[in-house]
């Protein structure tokens, strides 16, 4: 299989962000790292740029440890030089919780705090905050206008003279009838639910979800600026969203799913444009799925993201799910000329049809010249650009780390965004929109740094047992002596499938490791970030490519490191979950703990209780009454094969998961109660399949911790009758 990667050449300050790795594996003298700690990191995000150029404000959010609310945090505002010449300013640093920062045009910052909005200019710092009696002033996020991504949002033509929003259409409510008041009063007395559509649950919402198909239509208005009246532009049985205006401001693009009421369809926005006085036109019809459309600021192209929609995978029995591409198309003919054939003959042109990975949001350039958008590559995330309309990918910023949050500044000349790494919470820098002259911005996890010796984790590449070249990151434990022998790992394994682990700091891993145990993360097949081809590997067999890939992984570093290969444990939530459930019943010799989170355990009995079926009928071929899918689910499905499990296993489940449904980790507890194999299950009430809340994850990290230092710490003859 050949996967398409990109040589990365690491500048200077990429360098200086991995260096220090010593052999302990550690950051620097300190402490260990302690439950406690959780409520004291910072997360520092969503850095925006003021539209002089000149300011960053961005949002600092710390959890509280509240006796009456699990999920409580405070949040703060902050602004900072972008040259960095002066350290960051907090808003109402007499405390309160500051949010919805947001730049004005005016240059000034905007924040709620009491239900009240405020504003200050950051260049008078000694100038009190000014009280806003109406919030309606024209503001910026990172974007800035001529597109809107939902309803409610005006979104302000270029020219100046419209603002563009989604409305929900009016709908008329019909009041329920009764034959008599009998009926009525025994009507009135249910409690319980009645529905009789399709797509009934979403999880982390209300049981059962409203009919989608009973939502209403969504019609495109535009409100002159001046004297006049709005008009209702699209009013059709649609639901428009991401409007996108044109330069001349006489048109805007939008995407919409004109059978959106079908519940046996799945969703296939098309592209559409509609002109100010109303003429509406449908740009495609293919099955596939359209998004982010985007006029150049020339007004020459419509640009736009495509992906394959679900019906067209199913349809046609694919055996993958498709690429991400991202597209232009000329909005009218007898453009200027230019290179591109397809381009001058109206022809939409696939600008990353030779580039191996997945385009995010995209942003084009003033000059029309470029778009500019970030992407995963590998456990890495950069900013790339492609020329227009040559479409000549180029990755703009390197080096092994994230960069998450990426805003880019009205002139094109700066970006700003957070670096994610291993062994420090993220900090925002600043930078020219070629990458180069790099600024670190904050220092706002100087006090926990110095105390704590956070571990760093080790970039590792092995060949897996088809010879894949697979990547993951080894995290070393607090203290680590390789003269101290054999040391303890607990293996990890993302969700998704299609996602990615890298760099990025991770509470859990560090408090694994600051208690005696190597990390292990591993970016299996069914990764993103690695090309269509390994992102689709799995395809029809979910546990078989990717579970070779993970035990690989193990036998690469148990042969490198000081690892006992008897104290191996297996964690992961969602398709983690999957993945451990999984390894325990093909490998059972190789673990000797596991946790649980939310996972699969039978594919079958998941078709129709959980809320993604899709799933199941693109990449296992198929619904249960299909007998090929059937065999497929039967065949993948952990539970077929508890019979050979030896491993201790702790399972985790929110009451109310609709992803993963909680019967799904309740048979695999009881089958392994019933062959009397140590077993736990934790069961976190009224939590979806995200389990959140700062009780909730304290208490999962104490107990998971508990399990490993029950089955892992001690020597495996102390543990073998345990738990029986």
């Amino acid at each position: 299989m050949h996967v398409f990667r990109l040589r990365v050449t690491l500048p200077l300050f990429a360098l200086v962000l991995v260096s220090g790795l010593s052999v302990a594996g550690q950051s620097s003298a300190g402490r260990a790292l302690r439950i406690e700690d959780y409520y004291r990191i910072r997360n520092v995000g969503s850095p925006t740029i003021s539209p002089n150029g000149q300011w960053v404000a961005f949002a600092v959010t710390t959890r509280v440890d509240d006796d009456k609310d699990a999920n409580k945090s405070a949040s703060e505002g902050w602004y900072v030089p972008i040259d960095g010449r002066v350290p960051p300013a907090r808003l109402e640093p007499s405390g309160g919780d500051v949010t919805n920062l947001r730049w004005l045009d005016d240059n000034r910052l905007q924040y709620s705090r009491d239900q009240q909005q405020w504003t200050i200019d950051p260049s008078k710092p000694s100038e009190s905050a000014v009280r806003v009696e109406s919030p309606e002033r024209g503001g910026r996020g990172g974007r800035g206008g001529g597109r809107g991504r939902g309803a409610a949002t005006a979104t302000p033509s270029p020219d100046g003279r419209w603002r563009a929003e989604l409305r929900d259409k009016p709908q008329t409510k019909n009041e329920p009838q009764y034959a008599s008041d009998f009926e009525k009063r025994h009507q009135q007395r249910f409690e319980g639910a009645i529905f009789d559509w399709k797509d009934f649950q979403r999880d982390g919402q209300p049981f059962p979800v409203p009919d989608p198909r009973a939502r209403p239509a969504v019609q495109i208005v535009v409100t002159p600026t001046g004297p006049g009246e709005p008009k209702t532009l699209v009013d059709a049985d649609l639901r428009p969203s991401a409007i996108a205006w044109h330069s001349d401001g006489q048109r805007l693009a939008f995407v919409a799913d004109p059978d959106w009421r079908d519940e046996l369809k799945y969703e296939s926005p098309d592209l559409w444009t509609v002109t100010i006085d109303g003429t509406v036109s449908r740009l495609t019809n293919d099955g596939y799925v359209y998004s982010d459309p985007e006029f150049s600021p020339d007004g020459k192209y419509l640009s736009y993201a495509r992906t394959f929609g679900t019906d067209m995978i199913i349809q046609q029995k694919l055996n993958h799910g498709g690429p991400r591409d991202l597209f232009i198309r000329p909005v009218t003919e007898g453009l200027a000329r230019r290179s591109s054939e397809r381009a001058e003959s109206g022809e939409p042109v696939n600008l990353t049809a030779k580039w191996d990975l997945e385009p995010g949001s995209a942003q084009w350039s003033p000059d029309s010249r470029f778009i500019y958008f970030t992407a995963a590559i590998g456990g890495e995330n950069h900013l790339f650009r492609t020329s227009v309309p040559g479409g000549l990918v180029e990755q703009v910023t390197k080096g092994p780390r994230r960069l998450n949050g990426l805003s880019i500044d009205k002139s094109f000349t700066k970006i700003v965004y957070t670096v994610g790494v291993h062994d420090a919470p993220a900090d925002v820098y600043s930078a020219n929109i070629d990458g180069s002259n790099e600024r670190r911005l904050t220092q706002m996890h100087t006090a926990i740094t110095s105390e704590i010796a956070f571990s760093k984790a080790e970039r590792l590449t092995w060949a897996s047992k088809d010879g894949t070249k697979i990547e993951g990151w080894l995290m070393y434990p607090f203290g680590y002596d390789a003269a101290k022998g054999s040391y303890p790992i607990i293996v990890t394994s993302h969700g998704g499938p299609h996602a990615a682990t890298g760099y990025s700091f991770d509470f859990k891993d560090q408090y694994f490791a600051a208690n005696g145990y190597f990390v292990f993360d591993t970016n299996f097949r069914s990764s993103t970030g690695y090309g269509d081809a390994f992102k689709w590997a799995t395809w029809g067999a979910w546990g078989d490519k990717d579970g070779q890939d993970v035990v690989s992984g193990i036998d690469y570093v148990l042969k490198r490191y000081p690892i006992d290969p008897k104290r191996v444990g297996h964690t992961g939530h969602s398709y983690g979950g999957f993945m451990t459930n999984w390894l325990i019943t093909q490998y059972p010799d190789r673990f000797a703990a596991a946790i649980t989170g939310a996972g699969i355990t039978n594919w079958v009995s998941d078709y129709g209780t959980a809320d993604i079926y899709r799933t199941k009928e693109t990449e296992f071929f198929g619904s249960p009454w299909d007998a090929k899918a059937r065999e497929i689910m039967i065949r993948q499905s952990p539970l077929s094969y508890a019979g050979r499990v030896k491993t201790p296993t702790l399972f985790i489940h929110g009451e109310s998961d609709q992803r993963v449904p909680y019967e799904e980790g309740e048979q695999m507890y009881f089958a392994l109660r019933r062959r009397g194999i140590p077993a736990k299950m934790i069961m976190y009430k009224g939590q979806p399949h995200g389990i959140s809340g700062n009780w909730n994850n304290v208490h999962r990290m104490l107990n998971e911790l508990a399990w490993w230092e029950q089955y892992l710490k001690r020597p495996p003859s102390s543990t073998a009758s345990a738990g029986r």
